[in-house]
């Protein structure tokens, strides 16, 4: 029996025998940090999802360097300089550039909205819509959104909740089994630093993570008209019905992180310098582990790697979307229908028109002088055959298009009594 026991002790580990060295600084150059960092900027959004972060994780070094800059104070600015102060820019929820707002009432014009906007853009043109009748060529989106909740000058939507979350036990699991297996070998060298990696992985995504997702807009002057307006892109035209405070939750508004550390977030800061101790450790001493215990680290930051990566392809921008929607706006009523042209409604009726189409042709301007008038006089827009066929001042090729346009004009506004609830709601609007 003692025998038996002292043969066992005295097996080789697998691979021992062999003359191969990993080449760690190779490996840390394929398993690179870039979706690490993608991968934390998802995790505030998810409830619990800041406690799952104990696994052997790649990427210490980028993931320092990014988050790191948040620290306000002369050694974390010295450490990690050149990153932005604004924790939403950071962690990629914020960034998109929203389409222009003309104000229906006021005449206030708003030459590039917030990143709220364009995802509230986003909604609509992908929203399927009806086609109308007229010509459909070069055809564009019209939505129609009835704003009935304004929501409070700051909220805090909750946390998403997702049996994805199970999906962080693989590279969990995986980091526990390869830590015991190298504990087995009498490898310490690669054991103590995956246990490394999980303990500080852990920590810096439960401390990094922790900010509150927030909401907020500007709270609207008392008195303010009404906040219709018009949202414009290439993409289509939005027409916002509300009042002020329902529509400045779409175009003057915001997503932040709040943290309780702030301004000077230095737990951020101190859970940086712990994931650069992190990196260099485990670049110097991985080295002195055994080959088998090498390839049991690498297995345990492989597929890490490949549970980052799929957890940063979570679409950030679509949660947004659907936490702006049903919590936020409290899914407000959008009608959507495909026209041949866009056509708007305001107080300043040549300034519209002519923003929108700046042409200057004379078919052009007779349209919108006709179209500016009927509206002026509260007429529908219906158009007889004299419109086009007595003027002297037009070819038979211009008369032809000056035809076109007035049916196209029809049909919006059909489109538009439709949606609305009959004439006397749309000349409201005017």
């Amino acid at each position: 029996m003692d025998m038996l026991i002292s043969c066992r002790s005295e097996s080789p580990a697998p691979l021992s025998n062999t003359r191969f060295s990993l080449d760690t600084s190779g490996i840390a150059g394929v398993f690179c940090g870039d979706q690490a960092v993608s991968a934390m900027g998802a995790v505030p959004l998810y409830k619990y999802w800041k406690w799952l972060g104990w696994y052997n994780s790649p990427g210490s070094y980028e993931i320092a360097k990014r988050y790191g800059g948040l620290a306000n104070s002369p050694l974390f600015n010295g450490l990690f300089p050149g990153c932005p102060s604004d924790a939403a820019t950071l962690f990629g929820m914020v960034g998109k550039k929203g389409p222009k707002f003309e104000a229906i009432h006021s005449g206030t014009v708003i030459e590039e909205t917030s990143h709220v906007a364009a995802l509230f853009m986003e909604q609509c043109i992908e929203r399927k819509g009806k086609v109308t009748d007229g010509r459909q060529r070069q055809s564009v989106g019209v939505i129609i959104t009835h704003l009935g909740h304004a929501p409070l000058v700051k909220v805090l939507p909750k946390q998403l909740g997702s049996f994805y979350a199970i999906f962080s036990l693989v590279p969990i699991l995986v980091s526990i089994c390869t830590c015991i297996t190298c504990a087995f070998i009498s490898d310490w060298f690669s054991c103590s630093m995956i246990v490394l990696g999980m303990l500080v992985s852990g920590i810096s995504c439960f401390v990094i993570c922790s900010g509150t997702f927030v909401f907020t807009h500007p709270e609207p002057a008392p008195g303010s008209p009404p906040g219709d307006g018009i949202l414009r892109s290439e993409k289509g035209v939005v027409l916002l019905k509300g009042d002020e405070a329902a529509v400045n939750s779409i175009t003057r508004s915001m997503f932040k992180l709040y943290f309780e550390s702030e301004p000077n977030y230095q737990p951020i800061g101190w859970c940086s310098v712990l994931l650069m101790i992190q990196f260099l450790t485990q670049l110097l001493l991985i080295l002195q582990g055994k080959l088998f215990g090498q390839v049991m680290f690498v297995t345990s930051i492989a597929v890490s790697w490949g549970y980052n990566t799929w957890l940063s392809s979570l679409n950030k921008e679509k949660i947004q979307r659907s936490i702006l929607m049903d919590e936020i706006l409290q899914q407000p009523t959008l009608t959507k229908y495909t026209l041949p042209k866009p056509h708007e409604y305001g107080r300043k009726l040549e300034t519209l028109l002519n923003d929108i189409l700046p042409n200057k042709l004379n078919v052009w301007e007779k349209w919108k002088a006709t179209i500016i008038e009927q509206l002026r006089e509260r007429e529908e827009l219906k158009f007889q055959s004299s419109e086009w066929d007595d003027s002297d001042e037009f070819s038979k090729e211009e008369r032809t298009l000056l035809k076109t346009l007035y049916r196209d004009a029809e049909s919006a506004w059909d489109a538009l009594n439709k949606s609305s609830g009959g004439q006397e709601s749309v000349l409201s609007m005017v």
